[in-house]
């Protein structure tokens, strides 16, 4: 009794709280179980309520009510526009979703500081609810038990709504079968509208309703915005109750766990929030699909025999071309007439990969040496690396010594960027959870220094090896997994990673970061580096060995593999492919370059603060690979670049919008550049006349073949 006397007061806050998250988690599960719309913003809706209704509030019950209409109607429209915003990405799938509504995140909370200012506002209730009532003989704010009711009342008018009216079943309707709600005389498209301004509204009346309980500031939004996340993955989206009692989980485990376990609270909510991802994508996925590769069945084995005799007859092309052809092409059994997939694949990713795109109709026909002619297409792909490499020597005579620093930075997010690339592009993994490994091992070679090892090639290999072996034991829990879940679970890593970074403060610095640590030396009996132009030189030689790597083993039989890997899984498992085995290699290998690019920003910025590896970085690299192009590496250098001039130079001449110009940044990829830079040079992937470097539809089943297999590895 004297321990439930004395943790009391923490369990009924923990209620509120839990309460409040569920109000914008209900909104946020709405948008997406039935809308289809993975919406980052939700955290914005609800500060746009938080800051109206916080200025509208004058200590009067009718300052309360005007600021719940306002607050509410003004989120209920900013949904409705969002709806808007979406309506052009339907087809294109969860990843440009994600990065449109964070964009509009950034956008809309500059603007909120813009007019309600950085500080945070103080919130006046009624003097009624501005008191204390006894709670078992405890004193206890009367606002909070006031909002535990209206919360409660709210769950239960919400699944009235639901599971009894017409309104309810339409938009029940929507969700599961939208071409019967069409038949019906209903319009999809108007649900959808509807059911984003009802949660805009949702999120809007939490923001006025919560302001007292979590007053509106810089940092509400994101934080309200990960706990709600964690809500939505723990309840599921079918069920209201089923969210309100995760979020009332919730809120025990940020109030009560903080009391009772103070060490372990931050990492029990993103630790149980990977750990239900994990169990769903293990048990919800066929066996055949996520399973381990097991035997082939023999009328698999028979096909198999025939396919292999078949293409022995072809003309030999590059080794490994057979393997990747008979998995991402389309096995055709025998008597069909026309070419096979299989010898489609072949031509495509074995002669054209060897001397350039070959013309379409010659296969293996066509000499080597003809892609190496001076106007071959051979020397095309590669004029843009050598273009690029001359750009980048130059620059230390071009720019002053600021702008060269950020030029190294920009190099270290770039290869961030490009692990993503792999990962997203290559093996069909889209993460938000990279900035994990690059965590890793920009903290890695921060210590080493400390430790008096600044020598840069052996902090860089250390360092890699760090992430490396970060990345082995969280794979197997990522390669599991496919579409969004997989944006969940490394958002959930990255998180539960951030959360170890502020407190493990004896490696990490905590929240103060590390610095003042030895410089670093380019090589064994050679002085630190301290100019720019030197760290700059450092970095750009350790990413141009870096990049050249991951394109030598991008364009090996291995890259091959893990394109066919991406493009028909079904038949690689069918054909007897490790398949879990070369993705899991695969991100162990992006986990070693994240670590690379990690220690390279520790060694051009000398310094390391949580900000450097946290979610905002993520997204970050996520938006250089879509500038770019999922499958260009070039692409990827060339986004990260894009963002970091946006973010520190560009955003220097009006200084304060730094978020407005990214936002901006991110909303005009996402609708300008659906391919990325790489797609501005024509589409020439293949006989289908698509482009080998459009995106991979990320909520592809493990099972559905992609549409277009013989994709090409892009420089």
């Amino acid at each position: 009794m004297d321990l439930l006397d004395a943790h009391l007061i923490p369990a009924v806050d923990g209620v509120a709280f839990g309460l409040l998250l569920f109000v914008v988690a209900a909104g946020l599960s709405l948008a997406f179980g039935t809308a289809g719309v993975l919406n980052l913003s939700h955290g914005t809706l609800y500060a746009i309520g938080a800051y109206t209704g916080a200025e509208l509030s004058d200590g009067t019950w009718g300052g309360l009510a005007l600021g719940l209409a306002a607050g509410t109607a003004a989120a209920c429209v900013a949904g409705a526009g969002l709806s808007a915003a979406t309506a052009p990405l339907a087809r294109r799938g969860h990843l440009a979703q994600a990065l449109l509504t964070f964009g509009l995140a950034l956008i809309g909370g500059d603007l909120l500081i813009q007019l309600f200012g950085a500080d945070e506002l103080p919130v006046r209730v009624p003097e009624v609810l501005d008191s204390s009532v006894m709670l078992l003989g405890h004193r206890y704010p009367a606002y909070r038990l006031c909002f535990i009711v209206m919360a409660v009342l709210l769950a239960a008018f919400g699944t009235w709504v639901l599971t009894r009216t017409r309104m309810g079943a339409a938009v029940r309707a929507a969700a599961d079968d939208p071409q019967m709600l069409a038949a019906t005389g209903h319009n999809p498209r108007a649900v959808h509208t509807g059911v984003l301004a009802a949660a805009g509204a949702l999120a809007g009346a939490a923001g006025v309703l919560g302001a007292p309980i979590i007053g509106p500031g810089p940092g509400t939004s994101e934080n309200v915005l990960m706990l709600s996340l964690v809500v939505v993955v723990l309840g599921g989206l079918r069920s209201l109750w089923a969210t309100f009692f995760a979020a009332v989980a919730v809120g025990e485990v940020q109030t009560l766990g903080v009391s009772l376990v103070p060490d372990l609270a931050p990492y029990l909510l993103f630790a149980a929030m990977a750990a239900v991802l994990v169990l769903r994508s293990r048990f919800a996925e066929p066996a055949t699909a996520h399973g381990p590769a097991g035997p082939a069945p023999d009328p698999v084995a028979r096909l198999r025999g025939h396919l292999a005799g078949r293409l022995r007859r072809r003309p030999r092309g590059t080794p490994g071309t057979a393997e990747a052809a008979k998995a991402s092409g389309t096995a055709q059994t025998p008597g069909t007439a026309g070419t096979s997939g299989a010898d489609r694949a072949t031509e495509t990713m074995g002669a054209d990969d060897r001397s350039g795109a070959a013309p379409r109709g010659y296969g293996n026909r066509v000499p080597k040496w003809i892609g190496r002619l001076p106007g071959g297409t051979a020397w095309r792909q590669a004029a843009p690396l050598l273009v690029l490499l001359v750009v980048l020597i130059s620059l230390p005579a071009l720019l002053d010594a600021y702008s060269i620093s950020l030029a190294g930075s920009a190099l270290a997010l770039g290869l961030l960027a490009v692990s993503v690339t792999i990962l997203t592009g290559y093996a069909g993994l889209p993460t938000l959870g990279q900035t994990a490994p690059f965590a890793v091992g920009a903290y890695a070679t921060a210590n080493l220094a400390e430790a008096g090892w600044t020598v840069g090639p052996v902090q860089i290999v250390l360092s890699a090896l760090a992430a490396a072996v970060f990345s082995a034991v969280v794979g197997p829990a990522v390669i599991r997994a496919r579409g969004t879940t997989v944006l969940m679970i490394t958002l959930a890593i990255g998180e539960l990673t951030g959360a170890v970074v502020n407190q493990l403060k004896s490696v990490t610095g905590g929240a103060d970061g590390l610095v003042g640590f030895p410089a670093t030396r380019a090589l064994w009996g050679g002085e630190g580096m301290l100019e720019e132009s030197e760290l700059y030189n450092y970095a750009l030689v350790v990413a141009v060995v870096a990049v050249s790597v991951t394109l030598l083993v991008l364009r090996s039989p291995a890259g091959k593999l893990l394109t066919g890997t991406r493009g028909a899984e079904a038949r690689m498992r069918a054909s007897g492919h490790p398949v879990g085995r070369y993705l899991l290699v695969a991100h162990i290998c992006a986990g070693a370059l994240a670590g690379v690019g990690g220690s390279l920003m520790v060694t051009v910025q000398q310094y390391l603060s949580p900000a450097d590896v946290g979610f905002e970085i993520a997204a970050f690299a996520l938006l250089a690979v879509v500038i770019g192009g999922t499958t260009s590496v070039i692409g990827a250098l060339l986004g990260a670049g894009l963002i970091v001039a946006t973010r520190d130079w560009v955003a220097g001449s009006w200084p304060g919008h730094g978020p407005l110009l990214l936002g901006v940044l991110f909303v005009a990829t996402v609708y300008v550049l659906p391919r990325g830079l790489a797609g501005l040079r024509g589409g020439s992937g293949g006989g289908n006349g698509r482009s080998p470097e459009a995106p991979v539809p990320e909520d592809r089943p493990p099972s559905a073949p992609a549409p277009n297999p013989a994709g090409k590895v892009s420089p």
